[in-house]
């Protein structure tokens, strides 16, 4: 799919701005992951805790792999059964995944969502990943349309992107890490995780 005015997301990214977008759960806020000012700049917005962490989020698994140290078994598993669709991962970060993204932490969330709209986001930005979160202030609801996330952010960040008829179910990701072979469940969403 083409979306109408992919020059000006990608403009708006390359110059450190940050962009509002549907994904196959709620909506998303997020901007390139190497642009410090940037990342900066979402949590101004949401007016977000520094020690919240940002995610990333691309169009395939591949495009966040060089963010991550070499995945356990475990999580390879469950990114086979669950990506794309509504699972984070959180796993040991590499030396690319910039602190500013992580509240300093040695792990990173990752995810694929699945929206033909995200996907084209991603496709045609540089380096097709996203430092993202949901569209909405901190402790108030996520937005599950694009009414609620232009209210929301408009104003607030650069771009509020259209969904295209791809609407978002509404339930917010799991949130599930993976240390060696062992599984945490850091919020339950979505998905019920199950190792069959």
């Amino acid at each position: 799919m083409e979306l109408k005015n992919e020059k000006e997301i990608i403009k708006i990214l390359e110059n450190g701005g940050v962009i509002a977008y549907v994904t196959d759960t709620v909506w998303g806020l997020g901007c390139l992951p190497d642009n410090e000012k940037a990342v900066k700049k979402i949590y101004e917005i949401k007016k977000r805790e520094a020690q919240k962490p940002l995610i990333l989020m691309s169009n395939e698994v591949y495009n966040l792999l060089e963010y991550v140290e070499p995945l356990p078994k475990l999580a390879c598993k469950l990114i086979k059964k669950y990506f794309p669709g509504a699972l984070t991962l959180v796993v040991k970060k590499s030396k690319k995944t910039p602190d500013y993204i992580t509240s300093g932490m040695d792990t990173v969330g990752i995810r694929v969502p699945d929206n033909e709209v995200f996907k084209r986001i991603c496709e045609i930005i540089p380096g097709h990943v996203l430092a993202t979160t949901s569209a909405n202030l901190s402790h108030q609801p996520s937005a599950k349309s694009y009414k609620q996330a232009f209210e929301n952010m408009n104003g607030l960040c650069d771009l509020v992107e259209e969904d295209y008829g791809f609407e978002c179910k509404g339930l917010e990701s799991t949130v599930c890490g993976v240390f060696g072979d062992d599984l945490k469940i850091f919020r339950q969403g979505e998905i019920n995780i199950s190792l069959d």
